[in-house]
């Protein structure tokens, strides 16, 4: 059986957390892979594991600035009988505990970018059934510049674009399916993106120019069929109200 808490919420059966090697400079490497019975993490911030804990995405996530500054290694065993989608509560009590991490939860509508359908509608590729899931986040850079996102929903793509311009985007196409997905963005843009982005979106930035650094991913959204327009959305945030810097010892 799954190790329980008082109250019944599911824990990890052990867990260990040290802060983080050093990193050479200008490079930071993340792990969050490993076996599926452990969580192993490798220089990962909180904010890290608050997007798995909370399943949320970086922009998200407010708090104080050290919870993205700050990284450490955690190892964790899932007890025998537990699943996977148990994990992100052990995550949730693990930060609590650790932490001593408390959260709250709030809605606030902000601008973002719309994913909406374009006039001539959508031209998406949809995905072979090969039995396995639909991919979660995972967007791949070609040598020439090209983005792919395989097996994805559109709201998985979306996702993955708020993560490369100033502000979140928001499925709003009504579409369901698994895609294949290519846009043809060069090198240069794609520096400028990220640059642009700054890592988080900008909740009340300006609409990107046709002459800004991020315009060509508009065009090659257009190629499919759809479009990024400036919109006003509700966006759930997890805010950490208080959380120790240094966890208590393994």
């Amino acid at each position: 059986m799954a190790l329980l808490l008082a109250g019944g919420q599911p824990a990890f059966e052990v867990a260990s957390i040290r802060p983080a090697a050093p990193q050479q400079q200008g490079k930071i490497m993340i792990s969050m892979g490993g076996d599926p019975s452990r969580v192993n993490y490798t220089n990962v911030s909180l904010k890290n594991v608050l997007m798995r804990a909370y399943e949320v995405r970086t922009y998200q996530i407010g708090g104080p600035s050290w919870i993205d500054e700050d990284r450490f290694d955690i190892i964790a065993k899932i007890p025998d009988g537990a699943t996977r989608e148990q994990v992100p509560a052990m995550l949730r009590n693990l930060l609590a505990e650790r932490f001593r991490m408390v959260v709250r939860r709030e809605t606030k509508e902000q601008q973002v970018y719309g994913l909406v359908v374009g006039r001539g509608g959508a031209k998406l590729t949809r995905a072979e059934d090969d039995g396995t899931p639909a991919a979660k986040g995972m967007m791949m850079m070609s040598s020439d510049g090209r983005l792919e996102a395989r097996r994805s929903t559109l709201a998985a793509f979306t996702d993955m674009l708020s993560n490369l311009l100033d502000r979140p985007v928001v499925d709003m196409t009504g579409l369901d399916g698994i895609y294949d997905i290519t846009l043809e963005v060069s090198m240069e843009d794609l520096a400028g993106m990220r640059k642009l982005a700054g890592g988080a979106a900008v909740a009340h930035a300006a609409p990107a120019p046709e002459s800004a650094p991020a315009a060509s991913i508009f065009t090659a959204i257009q190629q499919l069929g759809l479009r990024l327009e400036p919109r006003r959305a509700p966006i759930d945030f997890i805010v950490v109200e208080k959380a120790e810097r240094v966890p208590t010892e393994n």
